[in-house]
């Protein structure tokens, strides 16, 4: 059994749950299930897409937020059994499919352009 064999069938046995399609730079609730000794509680974390990486099962996206002035990012695969669900809060307009410049920006300009469709 090869590398490309094993990993298509772990990528068979993991459910991929659906949820609604975003793309970088829109703003999103990530309601997750956190375990803390033997409670579980739900946590959202609400922020702005930074990428979408991969497809399928191993598809992965970076999300991150401003927690009291300070950057938090979160790498989050879309195949997680801890994400309860997701939430699309804004819809952003960006240029790019990996908005890392926003790193960088701070105050009013690290704002991004809420994307206007026809109705």
């Amino acid at each position: 059994m090869g590398k490309n064999e094993i990993m298509q069938y772990v990528e068979n046995l993991t459910e991929v749950k659906e949820y609604p399609e975003f793309k970088a730079g829109d703003t999103v609730t990530v309601t997750y299930k956190i375990r803390e000794g033997n409670k579980e509680r739900l946590q959202n974390f609400q922020g702005v897409i930074l990428q979408i990486k991969g497809s399928g099962p191993s598809q992965t996206f970076t999300i991150r937020k401003m927690s009291s002035g300070i950057g938090v990012e979160r790498i989050i695969p879309v195949s997680s059994p801890f994400i309860e669900g997701i939430k699309i809060n804004k819809k952003g307009k960006v240029r790019r499919a990996r908005i890392f410049y926003l790193r960088k920006l701070r105050g009013k300009k690290a704002r991004i352009k809420e994307a206007r469709y026809k109705s």
